[in-house]
């Protein structure tokens, strides 16, 4: 596959992330655009490093740790948004204002 095909797969899926992220009401659904985002970030890894040198795993490794990272993140933000939905009974963003009790 082309350099540039993948750059724009990894363009649309980095730009329906951010407008999901900017747009949604949901905290969950905010934690998937999120993960988007982070998928569309390891494309380009996988994808330069494949195309400038494949000698050195010096991307693959990177998307590696990303994806660690980004497990973490959804660990914890689920659990957060578990503990608000308990405390709260709701997920909205708007309607999660922790500074008022």
């Amino acid at each position: 596959m082309m350099l540039e095909h993948v750059l724009v797969l990894s363009a649309y899926l980095l730009c329906i992330g951010i407008y999901g992220l900017i747009t949604s009401r949901n905290m969950v659904r905010a934690l998937m655009c999120l993960e988007l985002i982070l998928n569309a970030v390891n494309i380009n890894f996988v994808t330069f490093s494949d195309f400038f040198d494949s000698r050195q795993l010096k991307g693959d490794i990177f998307s590696i740790f990303v994806i660690a990272i980004a497990a973490a993140e959804a660990a914890i933000g689920l659990a957060i948004v578990s503990s608000i939905h308990r405390n709260r009974k709701s997920t909205r963003i708007n309607q999660s204002n922790l500074l008022n009790k």
